[in-house]
């Protein structure tokens, strides 16, 4: 399984987001720091989660790297999060 759908798996299972989408932009980041040949290291998600609201900005991201889990956010070079209410 992919760290596509390594992310995918965790954030449906931890904060079962009603909208989810994740994205490797690894290949717009060839040549730059981080970059790892194959892809899999810069990832852009969109969710949209019911128990995401109210917290805030700061709170939503680390809820968002919590339940991707500390492992793999070790091999992921890049993340970025589009939270959406």
């Amino acid at each position: 399984m992919g760290r596509v759908e390594k992310i995918r798996e965790n954030l449906l299972r931890a904060l079962k987001p009603g909208h989810l989408e994740v994205i490797d932009e690894s290949e717009k980041h060839r040549g730059h720091a981080g970059y790892q040949e194959g892809g899999q290291s810069h990832f852009h998600v969109v969710i949209q989660a019911d128990s995401l609201r109210g917290l805030s900005r700061i709170a939503r991201h680390r809820a968002v790297h919590e339940a991707i889990g500390k492992d793999l956010m070790t091999e992921i070079h890049a993340l970025s999060v589009d939270i959406r209410d």
